[in-house]
């Protein structure tokens, strides 16, 4: 029997290039920055077909925040990249941790139900934990 899904579907968008996040320095201590994105987009690897949904990021500044309208153009190249849900909120968090250093942060994206699924996926990153 022939696998539908392959390795290479699995791995899609994981590596691809995307727009620099940029940061600019923290003024305050002990707070926290939540981004909504209602209207994600980005394609599944194995279809071609769209997926859409909302994506959350919450994080705790240390010294650097994310630079908004940087993040925004980051988040507009998910439009057209092949990627699964799982792999975009990984991603998200794994690129944010690595642009911002935050003393934590988390990614969730609730997606358009599909066959009458609806996913809602988690990530979280902390210093103390040193990852999810």
């Amino acid at each position: 029997m022939k696998r539908a899904y392959t390795d290479e579907h699995a791995r899609a968008g994981i590596e691809a290039p995307l727009p620099e996040i940029e940061t600019w320095p923290n003024q305050f201590p002990d707070y926290q920055i939540e981004i909504v994105i209602p209207e994600f987009t980005s394609v599944c690897p194995k279809t071609g077909l769209p997926d859409f949904g909302k994506l959350t990021l919450r994080y705790v500044p240390a010294k650097r925040c994310l630079e908004l309208k940087s993040f925004k153009l980051y988040v507009l190249a998910y439009r057209n990249l092949g990627i699964f849900y799982e792999n975009v909120v990984n991603r998200m968090l794994r690129d944010v941790v690595r642009a911002a250093r935050p003393v934590s942060a988390e990614v969730t994206g609730e997606f358009t139900p599909r066959g009458g699924l609806h996913s809602k996926v988690t990530a979280t990153w902390s210093r103390k934990r040193g990852a999810r």
